[in-house]
């Protein structure tokens, strides 16, 4: 498998979530929480809470992917919401809809916690995402490589890879021209174990 990737900057991602905040008061909608999917939504959530001057932060952990572009059938809630939601508006954030089953998963759960309000937000939409968040930046078909997950991207890429050095190799090279330091990616490999 070959993939197209797109890697945001720390800097874009954070315009990204700036413009967000814009969309989500313009809206009208002020959550009484902020609910982050772990893994990849944790960051968004964190720095909209900060934007947002709502320190009512909490997550769920959904399980879904299991390298890139590869996914188990379903998701699977694997952490629940800790806080008490009942009556209450709710921001729900994960980093990108790509399917839309694990966010989906996540705004039934909040819902069955008697969340009167809940919507969603994500800083990426994928065109095949059943689920269009309420929120979204950008549209893209790429794969996306956020910063809080490119060590855990390299590894993948590098087991996936293992019997195929050729593949390894221009798997990486997409990875870097996406704007990946080459560096950094040599680091993770050699963490990996491949060099």
């Amino acid at each position: 498998m070959t993939a197209n990737y797109e890697a945001p900057t720390w800097s874009q991602i954070y315009h990204m979530l700036v413009q967000q905040v814009n969309r989500i008061k313009s809206s009208g909608f002020q959550p009484d929480f902020i609910v982050g999917v772990s893994r990849g939504g944790w960051v968004p959530a964190r720095v909209l809470s900060d934007l947002l001057e709502n320190s009512n932060l909490a997550s769920v952990k959904v399980e879904f992917y299991t390298g890139i572009g590869e996914a188990s059938e379903v998701p699977k809630l694997t952490q629940e919401l800790v806080v008490d939601v009942a009556g209450k508006r709710v921001l729900v954030v994960d980093e990108i809809a790509d399917t839309g089953k694990s966010l989906k998963l996540a705004v039934q759960h909040i819902q069955q916690h008697g969340a009167t309000e809940v919507k969603t937000a994500t800083l990426y939409k994928k065109p095949q995402s059943t689920l269009k968040p309420d929120f979204c930046e950008t549209e893209t078909t790429r794969w996306v490589v956020f910063p809080w997950e490119l060590k855990e991207t390299v590894q993948k890429i590098t087991q996936a890879n293992k019997e195929n050095p050729a593949g390894l190799e221009r798997e990486l090279e997409n990875l870097a021209a996406s704007g990946v330091s080459k560096k950094l990616i040599a680091r993770f490999q050699r963490e990996a174990g491949a060099c």
